[in-house]
């Protein structure tokens, strides 16, 4: 009887047991059980889960900065708990601030905090914890009330098509107060839209993206570039949109890359802003131009002239809106509080984070049946006027636009070429410097190396202003801002058909305080 029952018992254990693998094996068969599929998980790094876009900082101020993150559930879950901490030492042996909130679905599981109470030109580390998992940990700074030097890595015009992002990982290892990232974050295109075929790196979704998830997916592929994640963790990020974040040539009301068989055009460009709030550690306000104080060092003016007041660009220079005062970059608005901010500053250097050329550029050389690119500065005379007008009967000093889009190096001295002197720089109102490509294609994509450079000679000769011109190497601008001078330097990468690459200084150039002469 002992032996009949202790066989029952065990009996029993097991049925017991096999009842509760097949209750846990329904339990993951729960048909309301939604798994998370997104179609850029086989790019995710296993080692940074659920973290796999990695963290990010960006729009700091003296006291306060934007951190963000992703946490990647696996279930199409409602919401998640997540707690960030962040601390004065790399180690968190005391931590200055904690909280806990949520990273909801309605948001692609982004987290933004705006962490306030901060001390000036201090550096932080912060973290997040999520679903049992702590994140890597970043590293950001605030921006210092005093400071000798102001240094920013200027970068635009990433293409995950046209390569690997290795210019974010050499600018991850300078000493930089902000990384300004001045557009073309992504792209929107097809897969062979525009792209290096060569190459092992396709955009994800391979069609164009229109739709709110299709910039969100596109988004995610760009954040699994580890160059790209290595930056954003160990600088802070100030970035504004140029026209790839929406679609090629894009104005207020359309775009180039724009068809009617792609649905409406304000659905899209709402679904593209908000996938932008969404991914970019930025502080969301009415307007996306903005401005931020380094002390009294500098002041950096961010424009946007795209989405905000930009009219559609006319197709050749004998349309005859081309000089109508309707043609607008900025709008009414962005152009006095331009003017306003410009006027007000009492900085040594006024810093304009600007996507496009502002400079007047005779580009019939290179480009006889386009004399002007009209997309640019040049594309709207009347209003590229008043600025440069503004800037001259204001006197208003030490002016450096930095600009973006062309995938080329520039260093201009703003100048009305009827009244300039070019040994003298007698004329010039301003600087402008130009940044490479991230990774976007340069002339010599398309054409010879010699070729190129016949080109470039040919637009500095055309176009005296021009000090310098490089549309061959792909890399970034380091500009350092200092109380009598500020000095460029364009380093460019060896190649980006590797994750690996080495960089080299291509050119350096100086200007020296109140003076808009380049040396």
């Amino acid at each position: 009887m002992k032996h009949f029952s202790f066989v029952k018992i065990q009996f029993m254990k097991n049925i017991f047991s096999l009842f509760l693998l097949l209750s846990l094996f329904a339990c993951r068969q729960d048909p309301n059980r939604k798994v998370l599929t997104e179609i850029t998980q086989p790019l995710y790094d296993s080692t940074l889960k659920p973290f796999y876009h990695g963290v990010a900082s960006g729009d700091p101020l003296n006291d306060r900065v934007i951190i963000w993150t992703r946490v990647t559930p696996e279930d199409s879950v409602k919401s998640i708990p997540v707690t960030w901490e962040i601390a004065e030492d790399p180690n968190f042996s005391s931590i200055y601030k904690s909280d806990t909130l949520s990273a909801s679905a309605t948001r692609d599981y982004t987290v933004k905090v705006d962490v306030d109470g901060l001390k000036p030109g201090q550096y932080y580390y912060y973290r997040f914890q999520a679903l049992g998992k702590t994140s890597i940990t970043g590293r950001t700074k605030t921006i210092a009330l005093k400071a000798d030097s102001i240094r920013f890595a200027v970068v635009s015009c990433s293409n995950w098509e046209f390569g690997y992002f290795n210019a974010y990982d050499k600018i991850a290892k300078r000493d930089v107060d902000a990384v300004v990232h001045l557009g073309d974050y992504i792209y929107e295109y097809a897969v062979g839209g525009y792209g290096d075929s060569t190459i092992d790196r396709k955009h994800l979704p391979a069609h164009e993206i229109v739709s709110l998830q299709d910039y969100r997916t596109r988004y995610s592929q760009y954040h699994t570039d580890k160059n790209l994640r290595l930056a954003r963790q160990q600088h802070p990020f100030i970035t504004i949109w140029d026209d790839h974040e929406v679609a090629n040539n894009v104005f207020s009301e359309g775009a180039q890359n724009h068809q009617q068989v792609e649905g409406d055009f304000e659905r899209r460009k709402a679904a593209a802003k908000q996938a932008y709030y969404e991914w970019i550690p930025i502080r969301e306000a009415k307007h996306h131009y903005r401005a931020f104080s380094f002390g009294s060092m500098v002041d950096l003016i961010m424009l946007d002239e795209r989405l905000e007041g930009r009219t559609k660009p006319v197709d050749s220079l004998s349309d005859p809106s081309y000089t109508s005062e309707a043609q607008t970059m900025l709008g009414s608005e962005q152009l006095e509080w331009v003017k306003n901010t410009l006027s007000q500053s009492s900085t040594t250097w006024k810093v304009i984070g600007n996507q496009v050329i502002f400079s007047e550029v005779d580009q019939s050389g290179p480009y006889p049946s386009q004399p002007r690119n009209l997309d640019s500065w040049d594309g709207y005379p009347v209003e590229q006027k008043a600025i440069f007008t503004f800037l001259k009967e204001n006197k208003i000093p030490n002016t450096i636009f930095i600009t973006g889009d062309t995938h080329a190096s520039w260093a201009f001295e703003v100048a009305d070429r009827k009244n300039y002197n070019a040994k003298t720089s007698a004329g010039a109102v301003a600087i402008e410097l130009g940044t490479p490509s991230i990774s976007s294609s340069n002339w010599n994509e398309y054409a010879s190396d010699d070729t190129v450079k016949r080109g470039e000679q040919q637009l500095i000769k055309d176009n005296p202003h021009l000090k310098y011109g490089n549309a061959r190497d792909h890399g970034y601008l380091l500009l350092t801002l200092t109380s009598n001078k500020a000095i460029a330097e364009w380093w460019y990468i060896t190649t980006l058909r590797e994750p690996t690459a080495m960089e080299q200084l291509g050119k350096r150039m100086e200007v020296t305080k109140n003076s808009a002469s380049l040396r």
